[in-house]
């Protein structure tokens, strides 16, 4: 008898559940979609055009049928509230520095995914005010678009414009192709990953420069390898005048090269950029072992210093053999590679620079060294303190640079694992003239750094024939010290 009821129920649950309306599963964060926008100004108004994948509009039950086809003929009430809830309040426009009012929806529409019409404006626009898809048209509903107008008022379509489309919630990961179409007809196009701030379709040089000055300061504080760079610079050398002259070298070098990038003198290769980031965390395993080599060498007597090193008197602030004359070269050449690094990152920002390149090069670059700045203000105080009041230099030096050492170096085996699974280059014409150019610069840096080392050491080699000075002139003497 229990088996029956059971049978019974469940056979009564089974002819409810296929009886009951039908309706859209649970819906997932997609993990990459790509959202199309066009933006115009016409006479009093600013239209903007929006296509995005339907299935990145979540917490939203589309009524659907059969395995889950959309049903059109219910659906039109449904994509309005969709479009109203996930971008109407993603989307702001500006109208010279003044946000511009709540928009008006005049359209919205689902299209099939075969759909091409968001190649222009203008077919976009006639694609979402014509009538919609008919309701027995076989649409899966998470492989549909959704289309969407909306208008804005405005002064006069003669002003300057600005938007920012913020759609990170739409996914994991989104990427926004925004094409702003003037009253001219002429198209200026931009592609980001995530949310670039506000981008100015015209901007005038000062907001150029303010954008790129941010965006470097943000990138060097935000980049952990480039700190720990500067940060094992700073451990040996903590006074200001032999920072300096390090800190100079590191900028002009990676100054450079960021140029050079910027005018295409660099390898287009997907190879280049996972190969620059590995020598980078390959510079900082570097300057971390030379660190605690020098460190546990410890400080040399100053009566015990020998003319022949090259350096008069202990080094300043610093572990033995850590000089001003033996640092700069070295951070002048990472700096190299770190200017492609920072290239990476400018790359993509180029296109908010308007016809401002040159400044926008420049104003990223003193944004990095602003950044640099703020992180050397920081680093410099708290290693004294740890210094002074709880490691000795020595013992200090080689555990920080230990710690360095031990990041940085699973840094560079991940990277040099990615750097696998591009090979080796081809070697053809475009990889020889671009390599022959690089060598070209590269030489003549080399010669400007000998030239430049060289100097010094004639100022402090003594002449032929002449007695080098007493211990007393050195200020190496018993004399000196007892001061």
């Amino acid at each position: 008898m229990r088996l029956l009821r059971g049978i019974a129920t469940a056979t009564a649950l089974a002819v409810c559940l296929a009886a009951a309306p039908p309706h859209a599963a649970a819906h997932e964060i997609p993990g990459d979609i790509t959202v199309h926008a066009f933006v115009k100004p016409e006479g009093s108004q600013l239209h903007l055009i929006v296509r995005v994948p339907l299935r990145a509009m979540r917490d939203v039950s589309f009524p659907t049928t059969g395995p889950g086809y959309l049903d059109l003929a219910r659906a039109d009430e449904t994509i309005r509230r969709a479009a109203l809830l996930w971008l109407a309040g993603s989307i702001d426009l500006y109208e010279g520095d003044t946000r511009v009012a709540a928009p008006e929806l005049l359209a919205a529409r689902v299209s099939l995914p075969s759909d091409r019409s968001f190649g222009s404006y203008d077919a976009a626009r006639a694609h979402v005010i014509a009538p919609r898809l008919a309701d027995a048209e076989r649409l899966m509903w998470d492989a549909a678009l959704l289309d969407v107008l909306f208008t804005y008022p405005i002064r006069s379509d003669g002003s300057e414009f600005a938007a920012r489309l913020d759609f990170r919630r739409l996914a994991l990961r989104v990427v926004t192709v925004l094409r702003f179409v003037t009253r001219e007809g002429t198209v200026r196009a931009f592609e980001y990953t995530g949310d670039p701030g506000l981008v100015r379709f015209d901007p005038r040089w000062p907001q150029a420069a303010w954008t790129f000055v941010t965006l470097g300061c943000r990138h060097i504080l935000e980049g952990a390898d480039h700190l720990l760079f500067v940060f094992c610079l700073v451990i040996p050398l903590r006074r200001i005048r032999s920072l300096i002259v390090v800190i100079t070298s590191f900028t002009a070098a990676h100054s450079i090269t960021l140029l050079a990038a910027a005018a295409g003198l660099t390898p287009s290769g997907l190879w280049f950029p996972p190969l620059v980031e590995a020598l980078i965390a390959a510079s900082i395993v570097y300057m971390a072992l030379e660190n605690i080599v020098r460190g546990w060498r410890g400080p040399l007597h100053p009566a015990k210093r020998s003319p022949s090193r090259g350096t008069i008197g202990p080094a300043p602030g610093g572990v033995a053999g850590v000089t001003v004359a033996r640092r700069w070269p070295i951070a002048f050449a990472f700096g190299l590679v770190h200017g492609f690094g920072f290239s990476f990152a400018l790359r993509e920002t180029l296109q908010f620079a308007g016809s401002h390149l040159l400044v926008s090069l420049l104003a990223f670059n003193a944004g990095v060294e602003l950044g640099q700045l703020l992180a050397l203000a920081l680093m410099i105080p708290a290693i004294a303190l740890l210094f002074r009041y709880g490691l000795d230099e020595r013992v200090g030096t080689i555990i920080l640079s230990a710690l360095v050492a031990h990041t940085a170096w699973h840094w560079m085996a991940d990277r040099i694992e990615r750097l696998r699974q591009f090979g080796w280059p081809a070697l053809d014409a475009a990889l020889l003239a671009n390599a022959m150019r690089i060598a070209m610069v590269m030489l003549a840096i080399a010669g400007a750094i000998w030239l430049a080392r060289g100097l010094p050491g004639k100022r402090l080699r003594p002449e032929r024939g002449a007695q080098p000075p007493s211990e007393s002139e050195r200020g190496w003497g018993p004399a000196s010290i007892d001061k």
